[in-house]
């Protein structure tokens, strides 16, 4: 059984190719996730001050005892660099929680 996904867009249409980009982060994710059973991604598109096109990815991670960790996002005005920096995050977040504590 792998690891789930679910996707919610705010401001602007989801297309295929942005499922196909969450899909593949979340293959490379889920080596590292070893208690996390599921995950919700939030993308959204809002301009800024000055009028440029922004997405924000925002990637909470829920474990086998139903707890909700909240993932920094990632912001870029390009949707899939957004999506990948969330999922970096997710990595990093990942990996200090596996490393023993002192």
């Amino acid at each position: 059984m792998g690891l789930g996904m679910q996707i919610a867009y705010q401001g602007f249409t989801g297309s295929d190719k942005v499922e196909r980009l969450a899909g593949v982060e979340l293959v490379r994710l889920e080596s590292a996730a070893s208690d996390i059973v599921n995950s919700h991604l939030t993308i959204e598109a809002y301009r800024d001050t000055s009028g440029v096109q922004l997405y924000d990815a925002r990637l909470d991670l829920v474990t086998k005892n139903f707890d909700l960790i909240p993932v920094q996002r990632g912001s870029n005005s390009d949707v899939s660099v957004a999506i990948h920096e969330a999922f970096d995050n997710a990595m990093r977040l990942l990996k200090r929680r596996r490393e023993p504590s002192i």
